[in-house]
């Protein structure tokens, strides 16, 4: 996320706030309330890094070499922040998120420029930080898991998130699995009240946003109190969201396969607002690599369900990630694998070669899988996905969707939005469409996107909040 010029509290002085995001969608919107956080203290979200008042890193610690990319990030805005002192004035420097979780001794000991070191459970405290970090002679340093929720201090003025908009309801992973941080630098599972989500989610839609993706590191985990006491899960979460008028659409993400029940499932085929994709990680397709993840789950568990949820909605879109070269990977185990994306077929997928996490088990394995044979597996895995997801997108062509217009196109008077099925479909159309439905007559298919054109008016919501759509057709029938 980046951030634009404002004006100090009380001083008419303007402070610019830079924040930058790598990683999932918890990340984006964490740095979002940040800037809410922040914003009393008169802080706005700026464009770039020069000139800023303060910058935060927001860090991932999924991707290979993780850590190094924040140090040489910092090795950049350090000559930023010395020439901002060389003119009398300062930047404070953070680093956040789950790097700064797992190695933020070492961030201080390696940069102790850094003003400011913390995790992604205190981001809520930052006023106090920001106020230390004025006082002290070195870094703040936060990485605690703190008793009380940070979803209980973030401020309610947030700012809008646009027409789309991501809400955490979940946080946090008791899974365990050995090729993952996210237990350690994010903390057990925690779900938020289910009436503090729908308040957020009825802000939302007062501010313009008409489609909403619930957020979790593994989100069907979701067991929200409700307002009269008891335990609602994601499902009975959504129905509820679904009454709010103007909410079009409804998307969840992350899901686990231990935690996608029958309830759920049932969701998918009765609330329209629920969208048709799933993102349902299965991470490999050999039940011994699979063991040795610790997934806890089988192949053709996985298989079921994906049965289960094209029964309750056929038209559902499936999309997953891949883990290859994961320690002890053998041919046949990844043969495994591309067999299951061949029963699957995935409408679109994410794919990585297995690299090692410090304190992970799997980062201690002797069965490390050398780096060529990775790089090999990988390629071939990405050339099947990617021909699924091209067949998946050319199925659509002559067929007619609605989507939704969030935002502007590359090109003067192009604009983008998003089918149900989450592909990004770009039209020529006036600014008069953006957070509107309008169906579109898809003409282009290609492997990340649609091509079409606008060939009725925009939808209007009816009294249940859903939006009336035309039928799409079939998995089958537009295989």
């Amino acid at each position: 996320m980046n951030g634009a010029d404002m004006g100090a509290e009380g001083s008419g002085v303007g402070k610019k706030l830079f924040i930058k995001t790598w990683g999932c969608q918890m990340n984006v919107y964490d740095s979002a309330r940040m800037a809410d956080v922040l914003a009393p203290l008169g802080y706005r979200t700026a464009d770039e890094p020069d000139g800023a008042d303060m910058v935060i890193l927001n860090t991932c610690h999924i991707r290979e070499k993780a850590a190094e990319k924040v140090f040489s990030e910092l090795g950049r805005l350090r000559t930023l922040k010395d020439r901002k002192a060389d003119q009398g004035e300062r930047m404070i420097l953070a680093v956040a998120g789950c790097v700064a979780q797992a190695e933020g001794e070492e961030i201080v000991a390696r940069a102790p420029y850094v003003d400011i070191v913390f995790g992604p459970q205190t981001y809520h405290t930052l006023p106090e930080m920001v106020a230390r970090a004025h006082r002290a002679a070195g870094a703040v340093l936060n990485t605690d898991f703190p008793a009380e929720s940070k979803f209980d201090h973030l401020p309610d003025d947030a700012a809008s998130q646009g027409v789309t908009a991501f809400l955490a309801v979940q946080e946090g992973c008791d899974k365990f699995c050995t090729f993952c941080v996210v237990p350690y630098t994010r903390g057990a599972e925690f779900s938020r009240p289910a009436a503090q989500v729908i308040e957020e989610a009825k802000r939302l839609v007062a501010g313009g946003t008409r489609e909403i993706n619930l957020l979790g590191q593994n989100v069907n985990a979701f067991h929200g109190e409700a307002p009269d006491g008891s335990t609602w899960g994601l499902a009975r979460l959504i129905r509820e969201l679904a009454e709010i008028d103007g909410l079009e659409r409804i998307r969840y993400t992350t899901s686990h396969p231990r935690d996608l029940d029958d309830e759920l499932i049932r969701v998918h085929a009765e609330v329209p607002q629920l969208m048709p994709y799933l993102h349902l990680p299965v991470q490999a397709g050999s039940d011994r690599i699979l063991a040795a993840m610790n997934r806890k789950h089988t192949a053709d568990h996985y298989r079921a369900l994906v049965d289960k949820l094209r029964a309750a909605r056929p038209d559902l879109a499936l999309s997953g990630d891949f883990i290859v070269g994961f320690p002890g990977e053998r041919d046949a185990d990844f043969a495994e694998t591309l067999r299951l994306v061949n029963d699957v077929r995935y409408a679109q997928a994410y794919s990585f070669k297995y690299s090692p996490r410090p304190g992970t088990p799997a980062a201690v394995d002797d069965q490390q899988v050398p780096e060529e044979v990775k790089a090999e597996r990988l390629a071939a895995l990405q050339q099947l996905l990617d021909s699924h997801q091209q067949a998946f997108n050319q199925g659509f062509v002559g067929k007619t969707v609605p989507v939704l217009f969030d935002r502007a196109g590359k090109r003067p008077g192009q604009l983008l939005g998003r089918s149900p099925y989450m592909q990004s479909v770009y039209v020529e159309g006036g600014e008069r469409l953006m957070g509107t439905i309008a169906d579109v007559h898809v003409e282009a298919a290609h492997v990340n996107s649609l091509g079409g054109t606008i060939v009725t008016g925009v939808y209007e919501s009816n009294s249940a909040g859903a939006t009336a759509r035309p039928a799409i057709p079939s998995m089958e029938a537009r295989a």
